[in-house]
């Protein structure tokens, strides 16, 4: 995954309409924030450290970094995108922004899901990242692990109105999916300014 996380995914495109990236693959449903940051790290008031502990006790055998589980997906070098895809209730259980902050840090840049928990949901927006859900619930069973996503429609993004979606699959084939999102005029200029508080750092500069 790559690490630029002041930018935008809409200004790291060269249109600003869409991008590409492969699937990281979390097929689990109801992962808690717990899971996705352990609790124990939540003192962390800085960027630094913020996404090697993503998943920490998924990914490493006794919380040692020396010691990776070779079957967790974020230590496998094939799953290198910016696109996580999971299953239903997504970031339920506390409300931890850390939960929001670690992907973004580890270079996630949207999360495609059957649902969200609704406060990380917000939480992720907040970040400046894609929280995207399946219009067709069954279109999740056409995502393939080596697949690679396109993202389309980010310069007509507007509330209301679903993105479009196209997955590339290995063997040559594609489907083409809508995906839905809650966002609203604020929130997409979160998006596009790369969080909420680039949004306000932005309106200080002004005064």
């Amino acid at each position: 995954m790559s690490d630029n996380n002041n930018k935008s995914v809409f200004q790291n495109t060269p249109s600003g309409n869409g991008f590409k990236s492969t699937v990281v693959p979390i097929a689990i449903e109801n992962v808690d924030t717990d899971q996705i940051i352990p609790a124990r790290f939540l003192k962390a008031t800085s960027r630094e450290g913020f996404g090697k502990n993503l998943f920490r006790d998924w990914r490493y055998e006794n919380d040692d970094e020396t010691q990776p589980k070779k079957d967790f997906v974020l230590n496998n070098p094939t799953y290198t995108g910016n696109i996580l895809v999971g299953g239903k209730n997504f970031g339920s259980g506390s409300s931890r922004e850390h939960a929001a902050m670690e992907p973004r840090h580890l270079g996630v840049r949207a999360i495609l899901v059957r649902s969200f928990a609704r406060i990380h949901e917000t939480n992720l927006k907040k970040q400046g990242m894609l929280a995207l859900t399946f219009a067709n619930k069954e279109d999740y069973d056409k995502v393939q692990e080596d697949d690679s996503i396109d993202i389309n429609g980010l310069t007509s993004f507007a509330p209301g109105t679903p993105l479009k979606v196209v997955l590339n699959h290995k063997n040559g084939s594609h489907d083409e999916i809508l995906v839905n999102h809650t966002y609203n005029e604020q929130q997409i200029e979160w998006f596009k300014a790369g969080g909420a508080l680039n949004v306000i750092r932005s309106q200080f500069a002004r005064v």
